[in-house]
C-alpha cells in the first residue's frame, strides 16, 4: 500500500465487479472473559453472543464472539475510556481482560456482486460459510484477518497494520483479474 491511510472511506480498488474500501476508523476493544457474564454485559449494554461467530449489537456497540471466552468490539472512536470505566467497576466480580487495540489494525470494506469470489482468492475458508449477520477470524494468504459478513456481497476484514499493505495488493490484483474476466 503506496498511500496513507485517510480517517475517511476512501475506494482502494474497483471494478465493475467489486470494490475495496478503506472504512473509517472504528474504535476496537478485545474481550476475554470466562463465567456468569451478566454484570459485563450489564455494563457494557448487550448480551454478548453465545456461539462462536455470532454478532450482536446494542447502540453504537458490536460484539463478535472469536472463541470460547474472547470477543471483539467495535464501537465508535471517542466512547473507549467510557465503556473501559464502566467495565472497570465490574472487576472485582468478574476478572477479565479488556484491552484498547484500536490502533492495531484497519478495515477495509469488500463489496460488489463478485466480493464473495474475490475473497476466495486468498482466504483458506470458504466465504460462502460465513452467513450473513456473522463474521470469523480466518487467514487471508497467511495473514489473520477477522470478517465480518454484513451483507450477500458485503463484507469488512480486519487486518492488523503491518500486514496491509500485503493483503490490499493482493485485493487489487483479484479486483483487476476479476475485471479482466469480464472483458
Amino acid at each position: 500500500m503506496n498511500k496513507p491511510m485517510s480517517s475517511e472511506p476512501e475506494v482502494l480498488a474497483e471494478s465493475a465487479a467489486v470494490r475495496v474500501r478503506l472504512a473509517k476508523p472504528c474504535a476496537r476493544l478485545s474481550l476475554r472473559a470466562r463465567g456468569d457474564l451478566a454484570p459485563l454485559e450489564a455494563a457494557l449494554g448487550l448480551s454478548l453472543p453465545g456461539k462462536i461467530g455470532e454478532r450482536c449489537t446494542g447502540g453504537e456497540l458490536e460484539a463478535l464472539r472469536l472463541g470460547p471466552d474472547e470477543w471483539m468490539l467495535h464501537l465508535p472512536e471517542g466512547t473507549v475510556e467510557g465503556v473501559l470505566s464502566s467495565c472497570a467497576g465490574v472487576y472485582e466480580t468478574l476478572p477479565h481482560s479488556l484491552v484498547d487495540v484500536s490502533g492495531r489494525e484497519v478495515t477495509f470494506q469488500i463489496d460488489g456482486a463478485r466480493a464473495t469470489e474475490l475473497l476466495t482468492l486468498g482466504m483458506a475458508r470458504d466465504p460462502e460459510s460465513i452467513a450473513v449477520g456473522e463474521g470469523r477470524r480466518t487467514n487471508f494468504d497467511g495473514v489473520t484477518v477477522t470478517i465480518w459478513r454484513d451483507a450477500d456481497s458485503a463484507y469488512r476484514m480486519d487486518v492488523w497494520h503491518s500486514f496491509a499493505p500485503h493483503v490490499l495488493h493482493l485485493l487489487e490484483t483479484g479486483c483487476r483479474e476479476l475485471a479482466a474476466e469480464a472483458v
